[in-house]
């Protein structure tokens, strides 16, 4: 796939003022600080596009981006530009807040996720420096139970030796094994040195070639 061009569009309180669901769209969600905005800016050749900060709970609201892009995969359409939405939205678990903003995040959250129409994927991100971890797992069983397609994204690859991001994989994956039937698909990305970009999207140029099912 290439990225032509990716602009911001709104930040929204709630699913109901995000924009119009008239074309495929990926959110990308993991714990507050694994590197979201970092990744995203990655995919989308522009570091400047999502806001990053060392500050956890940044982003509170549903952001939307809209990319333009070419696919890389149907040579009938080489060069026509397809128009998708990108969602950056805020990370669970720990940020300086009061319960009660927490649960309104959350509830948005859910909102969003279930009743989105054009939500294509998810795209959680874990955090390869460290084992797996409660937060992410409990959040993997909520959407599995909402029965939502999603695509696992193990970040900052980079910041630990290969030896110790691969077990953290392998012990993360174990977990999900104990308890799942099937393993979703899984991605290692490291923003710093453009790790995993091709391979994500190239998922998302094939669920952009892939016609919805009525």
């Amino acid at each position: 796939m290439l990225i032509k061009s990716a602009k911001y569009i709104i930040s929204s309180p709630d699913f109901e003022k995000c924009p119009a669901p008239d074309k495929k769209e990926y959110a990308f969600i993991g714990r507050s600080n694994v590197g979201k905005s970092s990744l995203i800016n990655m995919l989308c050749n522009n570091d400047k596009l999502a806001k990053t900060s060392g500050t956890p709970g940044k982003t509170q609201l549903i952001n939307h981006f809209e990319i333009v892009s070419a696919s890389a995969i149907n040579p009938k359409k080489e060069g026509e530009n397809v128009k998708w939405f990108l969602v950056d939205l805020p990370g669970y678990g720990f940020a300086k807040v009061s319960i009660r903003s927490r649960r309104r995040w959350e509830q948005m959250i859910e909102n969003y996720l279930r009743k989105r129409t054009n939500l294509e994927m998810v795209f959680v991100l874990i955090d390869a420096r460290h084992t797996p971890q409660k937060l992410d797992l409990d959040f993997l069983n909520q959407l599995d139970a909402w029965q939502l397609p999603f695509t696992l994204v193990f970040t900052k690859a980079d910041k630990e030796t290969q030896a110790v991001v691969a077990k953290n994989v392998k012990l993360f994956l174990e977990r999900l094994r104990k308890t799942w039937q099937f393993l979703p698909q899984h991605f290692v990305s490291s923003a710093n040195k453009k790790l995993g970009k091709d391979k994500i999207l190239h998922l998302i140029d094939e669920k952009n070639e892939t016609k919805k099912e009525a």
